[in-house]
């Protein structure tokens, strides 16, 4: 399983072709959270024409499906958010749930944001927006 990061969806609707390109090479089940649905939404909302940008938005989620917050991935946030805490890091809760879902359902997470994902050693990470995909 995949799950697609906030900016990885967003280059998806930028349009974006090494992210698009990576999302057809793709055989494994991708997914989204909600909360990178609720990210996308604001974005939405705040965008010059948020008609046209919820449309585009509603597009791209409805070919994938969206997973939450379950009671393991709750725990994997609250390990991993103290372990954070008392190494004198932060990290927006967006993005420790984000990781924390990905983590408690052992999926990889496609991301261009490897600077907060390294911090999560148990979280397998693949870079869709630097790295080209593996040839097939």
């Amino acid at each position: 399983m995949k799950v697609l990061d906030t900016d990885v969806c967003i280059e998806i609707l930028r349009g974006n072709p090494r992210v698009l390109q990576w999302r057809r090479y793709t055989s494994a089940r991708v997914v989204t959270t909600w909360i990178t649905a609720c990210e996308l939404e604001y974005g939405a909302a705040k965008s010059a024409d948020p008609e046209r940008a919820r449309a585009l938005v509603a597009d791209l989620l409805s070919t994938v499906e969206i997973v939450g917050i379950d009671r393991p991935a709750a725990r994997q946030f609250g390990q991993h958010k103290a372990a954070l805490r008392s190494a004198g890091e932060t990290l927006a809760d967006a993005d420790l749930m984000i990781a924390a879902i990905a983590i408690a359902r052992g999926a990889e997470l496609a991301t261009g944001n490897l600077r907060h994902f390294r911090r999560f050693p148990d979280l397998p990470l693949e870079d869709w927006i630097r790295q080209r995909p593996p040839e097939r």
